[in-house]
């Protein structure tokens, strides 16, 4: 039985906000991948984009991804490019259940421009190369149990989705163990 949740999607859609929360409600362990690799090196997302590159930053999120997928009882927030990598998205489906967050350009646009840390987004137009790169990634993003669009909702509405679902999958996880 899968005991994480994980929580994809492109960057500015909440994962973290809504996964400290979720994770307080289920009384779940929480972890940022992007938290955790400012851990290990010592480094912001951006220092280390900037000082070893994104090869360097990828490999850092790939070690992880594989400790966190070990873990149970956990919600996961991951990195918004994660699912570039197919051996994360099975290591992490594994032992969760993936939740993707989406929102609509406009709505990532007014959400990061706030705060620019964002190494993949300081190329170019901001506006543009969130189009970009949401185009680039929109089928990897397929490999979800479910989806939220969360451009016109607040935390606890998201919340109360992901909720609704976890309680309708779990019933039906029942129902296929009884089965088999």
């Amino acid at each position: 039985m899968k005991t994480n949740i994980v929580l994809i999607g492109f960057m500015g859609t909440g994962k973290t906000a809504v996964g400290k929360r979720l994770a307080s409600i289920l009384k779940k362990n929480f972890y940022d991948t992007d938290q955790e690799v400012e851990e290990v090196t010592g480094m912001t997302i951006s220092e280390l984009f900037n000082r070893c590159g994104e090869i360097r930053f990828r490999s850092e999120e790939n070690l992880a991804i594989n400790r966190l997928a070990k873990n149970e009882n956990s919600v996961i927030a991951t990195g918004g490019g994660i699912i570039l990598d197919e051996n994360n998205i099975a290591a992490l489906a594994k032992t969760g259940i993936m939740i993707c967050l989406t929102a609509k350009p406009e709505i990532i646009y007014e959400r990061v421009k706030r705060r620019n840390n964002r190494p993949l987004l300081k190329k170019g137009d901001l506006y543009e190369r969130i189009l970009e790169l949401m185009e680039e990634r929109e089928d990897l993003y397929k490999c979800a149990d479910f989806y939220i669009d969360t451009s016109d909702l607040d935390f606890q509405d998201v919340i109360d989705q992901i909720l609704q679902f976890l309680e309708n999958y779990q019933q039906q996880d029942k129902v296929d163990m009884k089965r088999a």
